[in-house]
């Protein structure tokens, strides 16, 4: 479907301010929009926000497919409704004294706010409000599951669902239902968390459209091994029937970010089933992303397309395989059950003819990279001259270096090029590298431009949020004071959307 002209800030709520060590969808985040209403943006883009496992990657460490992040929720909120107390809230102080580098350390954060969290659930249960049922009915699909999968998993922490005892691991009825009495209230709690985020999550997003904003989600295309989702469903995923871990793993063969390919280790899908039962697994997906947010990001769309597979013994993504999956009956099937789809293809990486055909004849806007461009040749895709108007440019992603980081360390032929490309005499005349690549994003007639918030504040690779290549240590950037969000650097980013028409 075809999009207006405009431009936006890519932004995990992770990422924002808080008094409690992570971002969530309070004070700041009402903040955080309001800066872009007052220049000029019409997009929040924002990753996956689902509750995450170990190193927190939204995409590869993901308890659910369906289900908001406890961590997000606001304490301030809470108390507003009378949950907490406002007074015995206690702040966890900043460890970087440098507000624009801020990092979350989720090891103090998970147990700080989750000893609030279940203060305010026991305030809840004295008083449970009328909104709560009707949303436990309407989520159940995939509400009941969850709820009961993160309560076994509080009760066998050190345990994936697979060890779980048997009757538990391939959700024999009796063995669900002891499970179920046993851990009602346990149950109960993480129902109580998921009504409280997506019901502060709903009205951040009403907050956004109403200031003529739209929200961009993201579907990673592939969920955790051990996640309510792969436990509750297993004839849609690959699984070695005997030890119930995945039989084949998902990932990318070598590229640009690695010499041995990325392994991610999710399971891939058993498409066969899931054409079988008319895709219904994934149309709940899309239908209920949809609910809370405007606009879809489809992470990895050429798995659709065809999928990379490496055996189960594989220690990396070299000795894999490519296979065909059903992606044009997918689609059509989504489409005539949703109608239009408002869907962008992440259509980076290893992109074949077949993948760019898939995605073109949905009409799907693909994704271009500055960052990528410069350097060799000057008919390289990503250059804005070679530029369709369905797509979608960005500086760079959550998975790049930021623009500063990455200009710290171009080779000479990328400085040259980007030199010469901009108008520069020499590389030496580019003074602020971030909002020049921004302002040639911006004159392109790609419909879309989205920056990261790391590039408007002219960043290093300090507050780079992943590196794909590197497991430990990612998704813990944040911003720590709203006073960054200033008059003057809103005002800059205005005149720059102002000048072309976004």
């Amino acid at each position: 479907m075809p999009f207006e002209r405009a431009s936006g800030i890519i932004l995990h709520p992770t990422s924002l301010p808080s008094r409690f060590g992570i971002g969530d969808l309070g004070k700041s985040a009402y903040e955080f929009i309001d800066f872009l209403a007052r220049s000029g943006q019409k997009i929040w883009q924002i990753l996956p926000l689902g509750p995450t496992g170990d190193e927190h990657s939204p995409y590869i460490m993901n308890y659910s497919a369906f289900a908001g992040n406890p961590l997000l929720i606001s304490l301030d909120r809470l108390a507003e409704k009378g949950l907490l107390n406002a007074n015995e809230l206690t702040p966890l102080p900043s460890e970087n004294s440098d507000v624009a580098y801020g990092r979350v350390n989720f090891a103090e954060v998970i147990p700080h706010k989750t000893k609030y969290l279940k203060q305010a659930y026991e305030k809840f249960k004295q008083n449970i409000p009328p909104e709560y049922e009707p949303f436990c009915q309407q989520q159940a699909y995939w509400l009941d599951d969850f709820a009961l999968f993160m309560a076994l998993h509080e009760a066998n922490p050190d345990k994936t669902w697979n060890q779980w005892e048997g009757g538990l691991a391939r959700r024999e009825p009796q063995a669900l239902k002891v499970a179920t009495e046993i851990l009602h209230d346990s149950i109960q709690y993480q129902k109580f968390l998921q009504f409280e985020f997506f019901e502060q999550w709903t009205k951040l997003r009403k907050y956004c459209n109403v200031r003529n904003i739209k929200i961009i989600g993201d579907v990673s295309i592939y969920v955790c091994h051990n996640s309510a989702e792969v436990w509750g469903n297993p004839e849609i995923f690959a699984l070695n029937p005997e030890t119930l871990e995945p039989a084949w793993k998902a990932g990318v063969p070598p590229d640009y970010f690695s010499a041995t390919g990325q392994l991610w280790g999710n399971p891939v899908y058993n498409w066969e089933h899931l054409k079988n039962t008319g895709f219904a697994w994934w149309i709940e997906r899309f239908r209920a992303t949809l609910q809370y947010v405007d606009l879809v990001r489809v992470d990895h769309f050429r798995g659709f397309e065809a999928f990379w597979q490496i055996p189960e013994w594989e220690e990396n993504a070299i000795k894999g395989e490519w296979v065909p999956a059903p992606g044009y009956e997918f689609f059509e099937k989504l489409r005539e059950t949703l109608g239009s789809l408002p869907i962008l293809a992440e259509d980076l990486g290893i992109i074949t003819p077949e993948v760019e055909a898939m995605r073109d004849h949905f009409d799907f806007p693909g994704m271009r990279i500055l960052l990528f461009a410069f350097g060799s040749e000057n008919n390289h895709p990503y250059l804005p001259h070679s530029y369709v108007r369905n797509c979608i440019v960005y500086t760079g992603t959550h998975d790049n270096d930021t623009t500063v980081g990455w200009w710290m360390r171009a080779s000479e032929a990328e400085k040259k090029h980007v030199a010469k490309y901009l108008g520069y005499g020499s590389d030496a005349d580019i003074h602020e590298i971030s909002w020049s690549l921004m302002r040639v994003a911006s004159a392109s007639i790609a419909d879309m431009a989205i920056f990261p918030l790391q590039d408007i504040f002219k960043l290093d690779n300090r507050a780079r949020m992943n590196d794909p290549s590197v497991t430990p240590g990612n998704w813990r950037w944040r911003y720590t004071s709203s006073e960054l969000l200033s008059q003057d650097v809103s005002d800059r980013l205005l005149e720059l959307t102002q000048l072309y028409s976004r």
